[in-house]
């Protein structure tokens, strides 16, 4: 419960911290010399829940358990059915088919990349530990 609690705050944090460095980037270097509140506040909310989605989801990963393929379908279904609703109510997504195929299709590209990414950087961190583990026992 702590962990979760953790996250959720960091994840929430984080999300804050990005929106704010969005809405600094249209001001700054957009042709934004205004903003709408009800736009700031709703992108801004979004912006938070979406960091806590992301960042408490990958408790599914410490579930030991589960095998990777559990681990990793149960976090995909808890972040798409959590992002895609979250991104139509923010307008990041408009309900087009072809606006919601280009999403899906960048959406799929990140996920692989990261998931990828994490894969690779734990499998090689299992393989040094088992080099350490295998000159104490020599």
């Amino acid at each position: 419960m702590k962990t979760f609690l953790i996250r959720s705050a960091g994840g929430i944090f984080f999300g804050a911290f990005l929106s704010t460095i969005i809405v600094y980037a249209l001001i700054f270097f957009g042709d934004t010399p205004t903003l709408d509140s009800g736009t700031f506040v709703k992108n801004s909310l979004a912006s938070m829940a979406a960091g806590w989605l992301f960042a408490v989801s990958p408790l599914y990963f410490e579930i030991q358990p589960l095998s990777l393929l559990q681990q990793t379908l149960l976090h995909f279904i808890t972040v798409t059915t959590g992002y895609f609703p979250l991104a139509v109510y923010a307008g990041w997504l408009s309900l087009n088919i072809g606006s919601f195929l280009i999403f899906t299709a960048v959406f799929l590209m990140i996920y692989a990349g990261i998931w990828t990414g994490f894969y690779f950087y734990y499998r090689t961190e299992a393989e040094d530990m088992n080099e350490s583990l295998d000159q104490l026992q020599e």
